[in-house]
Protein backbone atom coordinates (compact mmCIF):
# COMPACT_ATOMS: atom_id res chain seq x y z
CA UNK A 1 0.00 0.00 0.00
CA UNK A 2 1.00 3.65 -0.23
CA UNK A 3 2.54 5.67 2.49
CA UNK A 4 5.92 6.94 3.43
CA UNK A 5 7.82 3.84 4.47
CA UNK A 6 11.22 4.86 3.15
CA UNK A 7 11.40 2.07 0.56
CA UNK A 8 12.35 2.89 -3.01
CA UNK A 9 9.79 0.66 -4.64
CA UNK A 10 10.34 -2.06 -7.20
CA UNK A 11 14.03 -1.97 -8.00
CA UNK A 12 14.43 1.82 -7.91
CA UNK A 13 17.50 3.56 -6.59
CA UNK A 14 15.51 5.54 -4.04
CA UNK A 15 16.38 9.03 -5.24
CA UNK A 16 18.23 11.18 -2.73
CA UNK A 17 20.42 9.66 -0.06
CA UNK A 18 19.18 9.93 3.52
CA UNK A 19 22.08 12.18 4.53
CA UNK A 20 21.11 14.81 1.93
CA UNK A 21 17.47 14.66 2.98
CA UNK A 22 18.41 14.99 6.66
CA UNK A 23 20.69 17.95 5.89
CA UNK A 24 17.93 19.63 3.87
CA UNK A 25 15.48 19.04 6.72
CA UNK A 26 17.86 20.59 9.24
CA UNK A 27 18.41 23.61 7.00
CA UNK A 28 14.65 24.08 6.62
CA UNK A 29 14.08 23.88 10.37
CA UNK A 30 16.92 26.27 11.22
CA UNK A 31 15.93 28.81 8.55
CA UNK A 32 12.29 28.59 9.66
CA UNK A 33 13.24 29.25 13.27
CA UNK A 34 15.47 32.14 12.23
CA UNK A 35 12.70 33.64 10.11
CA UNK A 36 10.23 33.28 13.00
CA UNK A 37 12.69 34.96 15.38
CA UNK A 38 13.28 37.86 13.00
CA UNK A 39 9.55 38.21 12.50
CA UNK A 40 8.95 38.26 16.25
CA UNK A 41 11.59 40.95 16.71
CA UNK A 42 10.12 43.12 13.96
CA UNK A 43 6.57 42.55 15.20
CA UNK A 44 7.64 43.49 18.72
CA UNK A 45 8.97 46.84 17.55
CA UNK A 46 12.69 46.19 17.11
CA UNK A 47 13.82 48.30 14.18
CA UNK A 48 10.72 50.47 14.16
CA UNK A 49 12.72 53.68 14.39
CA UNK A 50 15.44 52.97 11.84
CA UNK A 51 14.35 50.11 9.58
CA UNK A 52 13.18 51.63 6.33
CA UNK A 53 14.49 55.07 7.25
CA UNK A 54 18.18 54.63 6.61
CA UNK A 55 20.21 57.36 4.94
CA UNK A 56 19.81 56.83 1.20
CA UNK A 57 16.22 55.59 1.32
CA UNK A 58 14.21 57.67 -1.14
CA UNK A 59 11.15 59.46 0.17
CA UNK A 60 9.30 62.20 -1.69
CA UNK A 61 5.91 63.83 -1.18
CA UNK A 62 4.34 66.27 -3.61
CA UNK A 63 0.79 67.27 -2.93
CA UNK A 64 -1.34 64.16 -2.67
CA UNK A 65 1.33 61.91 -4.23
CA UNK A 66 3.94 60.17 -2.11
CA UNK A 67 6.85 58.02 -3.25
CA UNK A 68 8.82 55.85 -0.88
CA UNK A 69 11.60 53.52 -2.04
CA UNK A 70 13.80 52.00 0.71
CA UNK A 71 16.79 51.22 -1.54
CA UNK A 72 19.43 51.16 1.22
CA UNK A 73 17.21 49.01 3.44
CA UNK A 74 16.79 46.55 0.54
CA UNK A 75 20.56 46.43 0.00
CA UNK A 76 21.17 45.87 3.72
CA UNK A 77 18.65 43.01 3.86
CA UNK A 78 20.18 41.51 0.70
CA UNK A 79 23.68 41.56 2.19
CA UNK A 80 22.48 40.00 5.45
CA UNK A 81 20.61 37.23 3.63
CA UNK A 82 23.62 36.57 1.38
CA UNK A 83 25.87 36.13 4.42
CA UNK A 84 23.37 33.80 6.10
CA UNK A 85 22.87 31.66 2.99
CA UNK A 86 26.62 31.41 2.37
CA UNK A 87 27.11 30.40 6.02
CA UNK A 88 24.73 27.46 5.58
CA UNK A 89 26.26 26.40 2.24
CA UNK A 90 29.64 25.67 3.83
Amino acid sequence: MGGCTGHAGAGGSGGLSPSIVELFGKILVISGLALAAIGALLWGGCGRGWLGRLPGDIQSERGSFGLYFPIVTCILISVILTVVVNFFRR
